[in-house]
C-alpha cells in the first residue's frame, strides 16, 4: 500500500517542521508533489521553508498545548491525507533532579499531542479509505533507560500506539509507520542536551535526510516499524527490543549517565 498520491486539495501535515527529521520529510513530500502544512513552534522558519517550497503553508503552533492544536485544527482547510507526528524534545537528566513542569510538557508533546492529532485525523482517512500516519518513535523506545526515562517511555509508547492502530487498519487503505531512528545529527540533540550519541560509534547514526528518505519509503511499502540508516542501524538496536531488561539496565545506565 502505497502513500497516497498527491491531490489538489489535501495536504500531508508535518509536525516539527522548523528543523532536524521534520524539516527533511516536508522536503521530500513537497518534492513528491504534496502539499505541505508545515507546523512548529518558530513561525519564522516555517514561513521560510514554506516560501523555499511553494507548496506549503506554514502555521505556527505548541502541540503541547491542547488550545493550539484546537487552533491549528480549525486553521487547516484541506483534507489531511498524510500525518506526520515528529514534534518533540527530550529531557536528558536523572529524574529526581528534572524539572516537573518540563517533564510533563515532554509527555504532552510525545505522547497526548500525538494521541490528539492522530485521533483527529485518522478516523477520516479510513472513512475514504486512503491515507497514511508516520509516528516518529525511537530507539529509545525499544527499552527503558535511566536518567531518560520519560522520553524512552514516551516513545515506547509511540511505538506501540502506532503499532496497534497499524493492525486494527490492515486492509483499509490506511497504514500506520512507526519510525525508530537511533542517533540523529540535529538541533534536538543540542537544545535537549542528549550527548549519549557522541558514545556511540559514527556507523550507527543516521542523518535527518537517511531518516526521512527510509521513513516514507517504509510508509510507501505499509511497514508497521523501521529502524532508518542502513543493515548497520538495524544490527546495533532492534535486539534491543527483545533484551531482557534484568541485562540491559545496567548498560544503559552506564550509556545514558550524565
Amino acid at each position: 500500500m502505497a502513500l497516497p498520491p498527491p491531490d489538489p486539495g489535501s495536504t500531508a501535515l508535518v509536525t516539527g517542521a522548523s528543523s532536524g527529521i521534520g524539516e527533511q520529510l516536508a522536503r521530500q513530500l513537497s518534492a513528491r508533489g504534496h502539499h505541505v502544512t508545515l507546523v512548529a513552534r518558530r513561525r519564522d522558519r516555517l514561513e521560510a521553508l514554506a516560501a523555499e517550497l511553494g507548496n506549503a503553508t506554514a502555521q505556527a503552533a505548541d502541540l503541547a498545548h491542547e488550545a493550539q492544536r484546537d487552533e491549528l485544527f480549525a486553521a487547516v482547510d484541506r483534507t489531511v491525507e498524510i500525518l506526520v507526528n515528529c514534534a518533540g524534545f527530550g529531557v536528558y537528566e536523572p529524574f529526581v533532579e528534572s524539572d516537573r513542569a518540563r517533564e510533563l510538557e515532554q509527555v504532552r508533546l510525545l505522547v497526548e499531542a500525538v494521541v490528539d492529532l492522530t485521533h483527529r485525523y485518522l478516523p477520516g482517512m479510513a472513512q475514504r479509505g486512503r491515507g497514511a500516519v508516520i509516528n516518529l518513535s525511537s530507539t529509545a523506545g525499544f527499552q527503558p533507560l535511566p536518567y531518560n526515562a520519560g522520553y524512552a517511555a514516551a516513545k515506547s509508547h509511540v511505538l506501540l500506539l502506532s503499532e496497534g492502530l497499524s493492525g486494527e487498519l490492515a486492509g483499509t487503505g490506511v497504514t500506520v509507520t512507526a519510525v525508530c531512528p537511533g542517533p540523529v545529527p540535529t538541533e534536538f540533540q543540542q537544545t535537549s542536551g542528549a550527548k549519549f550519541g557522541e558514545r556511540l560509534p559514527k556507523v550507527v547514526h543516521a542523518s535527518a535526510e537517511r531518516v526521512a528518505r527510509d521513513a516514507l519509503n517504509a510508509a510507501d511499502r505499509g511497514k508497521r516499524v523501521v529502524i532508518p540508516g542502513g543493515p548497520q542501524v538495524r544490527a546495533a538496536f532492534a535486539a534491543n527490543r527483545f533484551f531482557p531488561t534484568a541485562f540491559s539496565l545496567p548498560v544503559t545506565k552506564r550509556l545514558m549517565k550524565t
